[in-house]
């Protein structure tokens, strides 16, 4: 599921975005350009961050003869294995809903499911003075505090429509711990996310079902079913996420 990877490097951007360099390093950080700053990596790897920067600083990032990668440098990582969230949080809606979506000019009637997951996400920083690096760990447990960054939306497309899904960070009070590298002049700290992620799963009439002719049954165009079925407006079933958990909204 790219759709949240892309989201939060567009979270990270914003991040990046609003940093306020406090060491020389960090001014160097800000003004090389976000590609040349803040990278990915496969998966979780806080047992594999001594490869990653090996690999970084292998990486001919000016395009020049030679080595040329910078520090410091942020390593942004996903997980894997994916979780159902708690109940206490919310709650998964696994019965197809009848849904119209906003936006389309055709108006045609499809099925909706949602699932609640957890996704786990980690950021390293790499620098090569302490300062440099508290002051970016510091800075980003400050941005994730702001109410406005406490969540984010990813893009969910369906029907030749974006859908934006939010995603929720479970908390934003977390610590960046230090990983030793056994070098010196290398600060390593490692911050911990759970993100909370809301994913729709649109669907339309399978081949030889009967559907209402609009569209052209591409996966970018299809067809809805047949307009006389019992509905459930979509503006209420996108809220899903955010009412279920204190019972007010029934979506049975």
């Amino acid at each position: 599921m790219l759709e949240l990877k892309e989201a939060f490097g567009r979270y990270m951007g914003r991040y990046y975005a609003s940093l306020t360099p406090t060491t020389r390093a960090m001014k160097s950080f800000v003004e090389r350009g976000i590609s040349k700053s803040i990278v990915w990596a496969p998966d979780r790897m806080i047992d594999q961050v001594q490869d990653m920067l090996a690999a970084w600083r292998k990486n001919d990032n000016d395009g020049g003869p030679g080595s040329s990668a910078h520090l410091p440098v942020m390593i942004v990582a996903t997980g894997k294995d994916y979780s159902p969230v708690l109940g206490d949080f919310s709650r998964q809606v696994p019965e197809p809903e009848w849904v119209t979506l906003p936006g389309d000019p055709l108006s045609r009637i499809f099925q909706l499911r949602q699932m609640q997951g957890e996704r786990r996400a980690q950021i390293v920083i790499c620098a090569a003075e302490d300062e440099t690096a508290r002051s970016m760990a510091a800075q980003f447990t400050l941005f994730i505090a702001a109410v406005v960054n406490r969540r984010f939306d990813a893009t969910y497309r369906f029907a030749g429509i974006n859908h934006q899904w939010p995603v929720m960070l479970e908390a934003t009070d977390v610590p960046a711990m230090n990983i030793d590298s056994g070098q010196k002049n290398l600060t390593i700290l490692a911050i911990d996310l759970t993100l909370k992620e809301t994913i729709p799963l649109f669907s339309g009439p399978k081949a030889g079902e009967e559907h209402d002719g609009k569209g052209d049954g591409s996966a970018d165009n299809p067809h809805g079913y047949p307009a006389l079925k019992k509905m459930v407006s979509y503006d209420l079933v996108q809220n899903v996420h955010s009412n279920v958990a204190d019972g007010t909204l029934d979506v049975s």
